[in-house]
């Protein structure tokens, strides 16, 4: 599955380029690449010892047709512990890897989109180890003001997972998301997104609560708080999984 997921991201490029080419400088909007880089770090001595490291690079492409998104993300914690023998023991606690790719077709309406969608996630400690999805559908707004603005998507897809037992799944799903802007003020937005798989194995919901002040430029302070829950998970695990992280963003 995630040489599938890694096939789409390539075939998201494939036609990104085909639509630079194709296109006229007198008929087409500006082109180019939005990116955003973001990274926290938290490390603490004493009593307890331990480094926590996130990371993510979100990019989007915007052109005549098309509109593509990238994501990667990356999180690993590693704990220091002194046992009663005086002895140091170094263990990792977290770590986690995700990456994923949509490409999305622009249709007479100016928000209106078909969608292909791809993501794998490798997750050492999770309930599931290893989790994908490739999934295909219709992407619209629903509304927009001044600050604020709602967009959805609705589709079928396939997921496949691997649990921390061991087991395999698979089969097929549907897919809904939703993201919500709000524009506080010059320099601060407000960002909610929540995307729901719903299989026959696993209901998976994912969200995020995002609150981003802007430093100057091209750096802005982010301060999220993510939830990951999963239906069905191996006995041992919990079904929730949550993340509050405060990074620093660069915009390029």
């Amino acid at each position: 599955m995630k040489y599938l997921v890694l096939s789409l991201l390539a075939c998201s490029c494939i036609a990104a380029q085909a639509e630079d080419t194709s296109a006229t400088a007198s008929d087409e909007p500006k082109l180019g690449w939005s990116t955003t880089a973001e990274l926290g770090a938290i490390t603490t001595s004493g009593n307890t010892k331990g480094t926590s490291v996130t990371g993510k690079i979100d990019s989007s492409h915007e052109m005549e047709h098309w509109s593509n998104e990238y994501s990667l993300s990356a999180f690993y914690k590693r704990d220091e512990t002194t046992t009663d023998d005086g002895n140091t023991l170094i263990q990792t606690s977290a770590e986690r890897y995700a990456a994923s790719a949509k490409g999305g077709y622009r249709l007479d309406s100016d928000s209106a989109r078909l969608f292909i969608y791809g993501s794998h996630i490798d997750d050492r400690f999770g309930a599931y180890t290893e989790y994908s999805t490739v999934a295909i559908g219709y992407g619209d707004q629903i509304f927009k003001t001044k600050d604020m603005s709602l967009d959805g998507e609705i589709g079928p897809g396939y997921a496949r997972g691997k649990t921390d037992a061991g087991e395999q799944e698979n089969g097929l799903l549907v897919r809904s998301a939703a993201t919500f802007r709000w524009q506080l003020s010059d320099n601060a937005r407000f960002k909610q997104t929540v995307a729901l798989e719903y299989g026959e194995d696993n209901k998976r919901t994912v969200a995020e609560s995002s609150l981003t002040s802007k430093l100057n430029g091209r750096l802005q302070m982010k301060a999220a708080f993510s939830v990951q829950n999963d239906s069905k998970v191996p006995v041992g695990k919990q079904k929730t999984d949550t993340q509050t992280s405060l990074t620093l963003v660069y915009s390029f």
